[in-house]
């Protein structure tokens, strides 16, 4: 039996809840080692001059949590499963916080959108009516998403975007890369091929998920079907309608060679991620792959609201092919839907009413004339015969090269000292770097504010010349 050191203050906690915590942190450290037998509650409470109901109360709130035994005709026992923790495992101060980028005066970054455009007032009233109207959806609902949203969502991308499917085909979920994660453990095992340079979280959840990641160099045409071949993979991950980050248009051509690749031996598979077709300032854009695919062809298509509405609105939709479908119900049967279902039947409403697509027309215009002043700002700053800009015609984001011999690095490096947040496009190289064109970064221009266009431009003027 061991005398145990405890001293407890007057005037502070309840005296049982300090004589828990002093035994506590003797068992946790060690001090009183598993199947150490503890003093008597009356021979304690003499000890330490308390009530014999305190010391039992303290043993008692032990006994419930497991860390001491309760033998009858034999007294109290540090439980036999309990040891020492190592030093410092009970610490959790020293942890650090989550590494968040510094202020800086001028945003460039392509993960942003102007949240000024969201339609709030739209957005709110659907929200306040579906609270007072439907509090059925205070309930668990479908799996796969509410019906009626993959109904509306099915008939918005077979309208726009050319998406052949049954709203049965499509999966609703808290993001694309919930969505692609969900997608790759079901092919966990395989190989894909991932565009280089490309969207650098891309291959980390795949790989997270089982899959094995090469990487496919693309050309002005897109994935080049030569590197897919040289892979040896079975599954490619693409965005043809808008390349991230070169801003490259996948050909109708290339297009059909590239199903004609996934038609080629069972089991290959197209990934298809269409995450900002909806901006595009020239033309109509091509129908999407899966829309030339078929209903029943190799394509998974993913799409997203996030830049459409906000980043923080997670909704985002996946249409499988039907094979995989029967395959995701087997694995995911279970799980809940991972977006509320308040969130789900707004946008519904939203979709169905018309809201949506005078909205994505409002914002495409603004996004427009916002790109083209940009760029006649950036063409009289730093001289037209200086810098070349793509990625006029599609997306949210440019690219802009320097012709005056700057290289990338010093470039983002004086960029951030005048305030400006860039990024190189060698970032976004997976493999051979070396490949990628000299002084070149990337310029998301989504959330720079109108006024801010001009003092943007001066400061990449003084920054570079």
């Amino acid at each position: 039996m061991y005398r145990l050191p405890l001293t407890l203050r007057s005037g502070g906690a309840p005296l049982y809840e300090q004589l828990y915590g002093s035994i506590l942190e003797q068992i946790r450290a060690g001090h009183l080692p598993a199947g150490a037998r503890m003093p008597g509650k009356r021979s304690l409470a003499q000890q330490l001059s308390l009530g014999v109901n305190t010391v039992d109360t303290a043993y008692q709130m032990l006994v419930a949590e497991g860390y001491l035994e309760a033998r009858p005709r034999s007294g109290f026992f540090v439980a036999e499963t309990m040891d020492a923790l190592p030093p410092g495992e009970a610490a959790v101060a020293d942890i650090p916080e989550e590494v968040t980028p510094p202020p800086c005066r001028f945003d460039l970054s392509t993960g942003s959108v102007d949240t000024e455009l969201f339609p709030f007032r739209t957005w709110g009233r659907i929200q306040k009516e579906l609270l007072y109207d439907a509090p059925e959806l205070l309930s668990h609902g479908p799996r796969q998403g509410e019906r009626a949203l993959r109904q509306a969502v099915g008939e918005y991308l077979a309208t726009y975007r050319g998406v052949v499917c049954s709203p049965e085909q499509i999966v609703v979920g808290a993001g694309t890369e919930y969505l692609l994660g969900l997608a790759a453990h079901l092919l966990r095992g395989r190989t894909a091929a991932v565009e280089n340079p490309g969207y650098h979280r891309l291959p980390t959840i795949l790989r997270n998920n089982g899959v094995i990641c090469r990487f496919a160099d693309i050309d002005s045409a897109g994935l080049s079907l030569e590197a897919l071949e040289e892979s040896g993979a079975e599954l490619c991950c693409v965005t043809p309608s808008h390349h991230f980050p070169t801003a490259v248009t996948m050909p109708a051509g290339r297009r059909s060679q590239l199903l004609r690749w996934a038609r080629g031996q069972p089991g290959r598979y197209i990934i298809e991620d269409d995450y900002d077709a909806e901006f595009r300032f020239d033309t109509r854009p091509l129908p999407s792959l899966q829309g030339m695919g078929g209903q029943r062809g190799p394509v998974i298509y993913l799409s997203t609201f996030s830049k459409s509405l906000a980043p923080s609105i997670r909704i985002a939709c996946m249409v499988l092919p039907p094979e995989l479908l029967e395959q995701y119900r087997e694995t995911y049967g279970s799980y809940a839907n991972t977006v509320s279902r308040f969130e789900q039947q707004t946008l519904c409403r939203f979709i169905e009413g018309g809201y949506f697509t005078r909205h994505l027309s409002r914002m495409r215009g603004v996004y427009k004339t916002r790109m083209e002043r940009l760029c006649t700002a950036l063409q009289a700053a730093l001289g037209a015969e200086n810098i070349d800009l793509q990625g006029r015609h599609t997306g949210l984001h440019l690219l802009l090269t320097l012709k005056t011999g700057l290289d990338e690095g010093e470039m983002v490096s004086r960029a951030a000292a005048a305030g400006v947040r860039l990024q190189g496009l060698s970032a976004y190289y997976m493999e051979r770097p070396e490949t990628c064109p000299a002084g070149t970064v990337i310029l998301g221009y989504a959330a720079v504010r109108d006024g801010d266009i001009l003092p943007l431009a001066e400061a990449l003027r003084a920054a570079w010349r």
